[in-house]
């Protein structure tokens, strides 16, 4: 006991000197700002035309937060074995002073009359507590989530109250249909930012698929905005990932090669106007994204057929909207969110919590801000519809809850406190024994929820980190993921886990499931193929590509874009073929949006048609 108390000691005198050292060696190294890449930075705002100074500048900076990050995370482990040493001492030293009281009186050695002397025994366990304080001290101050880039300006930030939730009737459908409108209970009242606008803010554009459209000479009022003309059923891809955000396309005949340098195979090209990474939108004939900078943000509407803006409504005029936009990495930017269409109503949210509503005409519906998010990257949950209910992940420092708004008038419907950290996913709905269930990926937790009234069917922690993939489903089993962390399948049925595998994982891509298989595509080039019963890895594709794009699934091919605006075909079967991989001409950040025959797609600076076009 005497020698297991001294190792004991040793070890956490060592791991103390080494948790405080790496404290003091990560607090001014943050993953969002080191010297080297602030200079490269004003590089490149110096030389913005410079395609490779900017690859320069994203490699670092993904360098850079994996190291920030692997650092963290071995500090907490230091500080678990640093707990289990501790433990190990108390128990050794009770052992020891427990065995000396009935031992023979005899001589003892300097060592043990030192160690079983009542004031030495003291000072030794308030040295180790000591030691172990402060250890767990540098420990929980390094953590990325207390450490602030600004704290002036955390300081004056302040904080929505969380949303409480209310009593209405609960909605009836997954998204996919038009339904009636929730009414509204007498109590449930709009507050006044959310009562609907008459005021029309939309900016029509007459000619041309280009933000030049924007003149004085185009711009007029909403009632002078062309009506949505009645066409052909087109398969709606309503939000980030399709229906439902779960990665599975019924679209047909999609063109499976185009250029769009060439302009082989390419329907229309537009200029986007702000910038913004969030996901393309289509229901009925129209397009649907959203761009931002620090002067605006905007919600923007497109026709399917021609590329042609027909018209753009401004987030502005907000209750509650900060006057300085919040600082966001460039990788993230204020527009990271895609919005959402049912046929009636498109809504976005930007990274200032700014939540806006709009007719298919572009007239203004209700906004309202949901609270600043306290977001180092920057917000970037896509919203997701759900019958007549608009579902927004906001996962942030502060108050991370999720919640529900009618999304013909604004008013809350129901709304859930979330426990753990901040965390980039998005929402998704599975379908699990022919119900749906509302299911978030989050830090620590995935969590499925009831979408009609928020309540909580299960909970498995099983992610860390910095959790940026969605969750995905097939075949009533939930599939999530997170680099440095684990590929998960878990029962929908009763949140039971199913297996693990951690061979390759995603951080910015969301897997995609079938019955047989799940897939999935890493940030370093590999796009994996798992057995979806077992876990078992069945195949990869060593691609030397980084990913951001999610893979989509559709007539039994994969559809997976790379940061590089590569674009790669598989089959979406065990073999797991490479059918096709083509540069299509501009960098791709973004996941696709689907519909028969046709393929929209937005790059860093445009967003275009893709299409088999007959010669």
């Amino acid at each position: 006991m005497r020698n297991i108390a001294a190792v004991s000691l040793v070890f956490i005198a060592t791991f103390a000197i080494m948790l405080t050292t790496t404290y003091f060696q990560v607090k001014p190294q943050t993953a969002l700002k080191t010297e080297i890449l602030e200079t490269l930075k004003r590089l490149n705002d110096e030389n913005a035309s410079d395609p490779v100074l900017q690859e320069q500048i994203r490699e670092l900076d993904l360098m850079s937060r994996k190291a920030y990050f692997v650092r963290s995370s071995r500090m907490t482990a230091g500080v678990y074995i640093l707990l289990g040493m501790f433990a190990a001492l108390v128990v050794s030293l009770h052992l020891l002073y427990a065995g000396s009281k009935n031992i023979p009186a005899k001589k003892l050695d300097a060592v043990d009359e030192w160690i079983v002397k009542t004031s030495a025994r003291k000072y030794v366990t308030f040295g180790a507590v000591m030691l172990l304080a402060t250890a767990l001290v540098f420990a929980g101050l390094s953590s990325p989530h207390l450490v602030s880039n600004n704290p002036k300006k955390d300081r004056e930030k302040t904080s929505s109250p969380p949303l409480e939730a209310r009593n209405d009737e609960p909605a009836r459908d997954d998204g996919n249909a038009d339904p009636p409108a929730v009414a509204e209970s007498p109590e449930s009242k709009p507050e006044p930012e959310t009562k609907p606008e008459t005021k029309p803010e939309t900016k029509p554009v007459a000619e041309t698929p280009t933000p030049a459209a924007a003149s004085p000479q185009a711009a007029q009022s909403a009632a002078e905005s062309p009506a949505p003309r009645k066409a052909a059923p087109v398969t709606a891809h309503n939000g980030f990932r399709g229906n439902n955000s779960n990665g599975i396309s019924p679209a047909k005949k999609l063109p499976l090669k185009w250029d769009l340098s060439a302009g082989a195979n390419i329907a229309w090209k537009a200029e986007t106007p702000r910038k913004g990474f969030n996901s393309p939108v289509i229901n009925g004939n129209r397009v649907f994204m959203s761009g931002a900078d620090a002067q605006a943000r905007e919600l923007y509407c497109f026709d399917l057929d021609s590329g042609k803006m027909l018209w753009t409504l401004a987030a502005d005029n907000i209750q509650g909207s900060p006057a300085t936009v919040p600082k966001t990495t460039d990788d993230t930017g204020l527009a990271a969110s895609s919005v959402v269409a049912n046929g009636k109503q498109v809504c976005a949210i930007f990274a200032t919590g700014d939540l806006i509503c709009a007719d298919t005409a572009g007239r203004r519906l209700w906004a309202k801000n949901l609270g600043v998010p306290d977001n180092h990257y920057g917000y970037a949950s896509s919203l997701l519809v759900f019958g007549n209910l608009l579902i927004v992940q906001y996962d942030n420092n502060k108050s991370p809850r999720v919640a529900a708004f009618d999304i013909a008038t604004g008013v809350e419907r129901w709304s859930r406190n979330r426990t753990g950290k901040i965390s980039w996913s998005s929402p998704i709905i599975a379908r699990i024994a022919g119900k749906p269930q509302l299911v978030l990926s989050g830090n620590p937790h995935i969590t499925s929820y009831n979408p009609d009234n928020g309540e909580e069917y299960w909970r498995v922690e099983c992610l860390n980190g910095e959790v940026g993939s969605s969750p995905c489903s097939a075949a009533d089993v939930v599939y999530g993921a997170s680099e440095y962390a684990t590929l998960i399948a878990i029962s929908g049925t009763d949140g039971s886990t199913l297996w693990k595998a951690n061979d390759y994982l995603p951080e910015v891509s969301s897997p995609v499931a079938t019955k047989d298989n799940v897939y999935l595509a890493t940030s370093y080039g590999v796009v994996a193929c798992y057995d979806a019963k077992t876990g078992e890895l069945k195949k990869i594709h060593e691609l030397s590509e980084e990913f951001y794009s999610s893979p989509l699934i559709a007539e039994g091919r994969i559809f997976l874009f790379s940061n590089s605006g590569k674009m790669h075909i598989f089959s979406a079967d065990s073999e797991f073929n490479l059918i096709a991989s083509f540069s299509t001409g501009e960098r791709t950040f973004s996941t696709p949006a689907l519909t028969d025959g046709k393929i929209v797609v937005r790059t860093e600076n445009s967003l275009y048609c893709a299409a088999e076009i007959k010669n």
